[in-house]
C-alpha cells in the first residue's frame, strides 16, 4: 500500500513534514489528527485542505482523528491574523461545533477497520486546571521558543494577548492528550500551523521521550494572488443554507485556467492518470472546461449529494444553453426557483395573461409597453423560443415538468414562473 506521502506528494500537497515522517509511515499504519475550531457554525471551501489530508491518510491505511476545537475556540488562534479573534459564548461555540462535526462526517468513513473518531477538546480543556496547566505544558517550553514562532512573531508589532499567546501550548497539550489516550503520532494542518504543531511534538518529546510527527498542507491562492475559497459574496460555505448547491457547483466551475491543474490535484480523488487526461482535454478545448466541470461535479456530489449534484448540472446545462429547455427534467427547475428570480402564477390565470403581463409578473419587464417593445425587437423568450406576439397567451401547454413557464430577456437574465394550485 502506498504511503501518505507517496500520495500527497505528487499533488503537490506537502508544504513541510518532520525529518522521519517518510520512515515511520514506511513502518506500518499510523494515527493522525487535524483540529478544527468553531469559529463559525459551517467549513468553509479554504477548510478542506487538511480535510482531504485525513481523508488520504485512511485511503492509505492509517486512522483519522477529527479534533473539533470546543476548549481550544474559547482561546482563539493567532495564527495568520492581524488582530485578535472576537470572543464567542461558550453556548455559540458549542452549537458551532456540532454543525462542524457533522460536516466533517461526509469525508472519512465511521465504520469498519481504522474507522475515523470525532473529539472535542472541551471534554479535557475545559476542566483542566490553570496551575496543572502550567506543570504539565508550560514548563516545557521558554519564552524564547515561543516568541520565535511565526504566529507570535508577527502580531509582535500590533500587540497579541497572553490568551492568544497561550493558544501554542494549549495546541501542544491537545497533542501530547491524543498521543497520551490514542496514541496519536501525526498532526496536519495548513503551513501556517507549523509552529503550533511542532510545539506539540516538542511537549511529546520532553515528557515521554517519545517521537511524534508534523505535516503541514501549502495554503492555496489563486493565480491573482487571492486567497483560495471565496468568490464575490466572501467565503464559500458547505453549509447550503449558506451557499446554495448550485453556488457551490458554480464555484468549482468557474475556477481559473490558470488554477485548475493545482485545484483538481488538491481536492479531487481520481487517479494522477485520470487527472492528466482531464488536463489534456482541457488544454486540447478550454472553452469546453473539461477538467473544471469534472471537479464541480464530484465536489457537488461530495458535499451536497449525488441528487443534488445532479439537480445542479442540469440547471446550470440549461442557463448555458447546453441542454434543450424542455428536455430537462423537473430537478433542473426545482433548482433554478432557489437561483433566479422566480414568482408564483396561479393555475387559474393560464390562458388568461397575455405574454407581456406575463414578463411584467416575472420582473423581467418593466411595464407592458416595455415587454411589447422587447417581443418587437425579439428581446425576449419563453422556454428557449422566442416570443413572437404580445398578445400570446401561454396555456397549459406551455408548462415545463407540468408546472413551470421559463422567460429569459437577451442572454444572461432569466425568471421563472412557478404555477401553484
Amino acid at each position: 500500500m502506498s504511503t501518505l506521502i507517496d500520495e500527497l506528494g505528487p499533488r503537490g500537497l506537502i508544504h513541510d513534514a518532520t525529518p522521519g515522517l517518510q520512515e515511520r509511515l514506511a513502518q506500518g499504519p499510523i494515527t493522525g489528527y487535524v483540529g478544527f475550531d468553531p469559529t463559525a457554525d459551517s467549513l468553509h471551501v479554504g477548510n478542506l485542505v487538511p480535510v482531504m489530508g485525513l481523508a488520504w491518510l485512511q485511503r492509505c491505511g492509517g486512522t483519522p482523528i477529527v479534533l473539533v476545537g470546543g476548549g481550544t475556540g474559547m482561546v482563539g488562534d493567532p495564527s495568520g491574523k492581524r488582530g485578535e479573534r472576537p470572543v464567542l459564548a461558550v453556548e455559540q461555540i458549542d452549537h458551532n461545533a456540532s454543525r462542524i462535526r457533522a460536516q466533517l462526517e461526509q469525508f472519512v468513513r465511521f465504520d469498519g477497520a481504522n474507522a475515523a473518531r470525532v473529539v472535542n477538546n472541551a471534554d479535557w480543556l475545559r476542566p483542566l486546571g490553570l496551575m496543572e496547566f502550567l506543570r504539565d505544558a508550560g514548563k516545557h517550553f521558554t519564552l524564547n521558543y515561543m516568541l520565535a514562532k511565526d504566529s507570535v512573531k508577527s502580531r509582535m508589532e500590533t500587540g497579541i494577548s497572553f490568551t492568544e499567546f497561550s493558544y501554542m501550548l494549549v495546541q501542544a497539550y491537545d497533542f501530547w492528550h491524543l498521543w497520551r489516550t490514542q496514541r496519536c503520532e501525526l498532526q496536519m494542518g495548513g503551513s501556517d500551523q507549523w509552529g503550533n504543531i511542532t510545539a506539540g511534538t516538542e511537549l511529546i518529546s520532553r515528557r515521554e521521550g517519545a517521537s511524534a510527527h508534523a505535516l503541514v498542507f501549502p495554503l492555496l491562492t489563486t493565480a491573482g494572488g487571492a486567497k483560495f475559497g471565496k468568490s464575490e459574496q466572501g467565503n464559500v460555505w458547505l453549509d447550503p443554507a449558506r451557499t446554495s448547491p448550485y453556488q457551490f457547483f458554480q464555484f468549482w466551475l468557474q475556477t481559473d485556467d490558470r488554477d485548475v491543474e493545482r485545484v483538481l490535484k488538491t481536492f479531487s480523488f481520481e487517479p494522477m492518470e485520470r487527472i492528466a487526461a482531464l488536463l489534456a482535454e482541457q488544454a486540447a478545448d478550454p472553452a469546453r472546461r473539461p477538467a473544471q466541470r469534472a471537479l464541480a461535479e464530484e465536489m457537488t456530489a461530495r458535499i451536497h449529494g449525488e441528487a443534488a449534484a445532479r439537480g445542479v448540472v442540469a440547471a446550470s446545462r440549461l442557463l448555458f444553453g447546453a441542454t434543450d429547455v424542455r428536455g430537462a427534467g423537473a430537478e433542473a427547475f426545482e433548482v433554478l426557483a432557489r437561483e433566479i428570480p422566480s414568482a408564483p402564477l396561479a393555475r387559474s390565470e393560464l390562458g388568461a395573461l397575455t405574454a407581456a403581463d406575463l414578463l411584467v409578473k416575472s420582473g423581467l419587464a418593466s411595464s407592458k409597453g416595455d415587454a411589447r417593445r422587447g417581443i418587437q425587437g425579439k428581446g425576449f423568450s419563453l422556454n428557449g423560443a422566442p416570443l413572437a406576439a404580445a398578445e400570446a397567451r401561454p396555456g397549459a401547454g406551455d408548462l415545463l415538468c407540468g408546472r413551470y413557464l421559463l422567460l429569459q430577456k437577451g442572454k444572461k437574465s432569466y425568471a421563472l414562473l412557478v404555477i401553484e394550485g
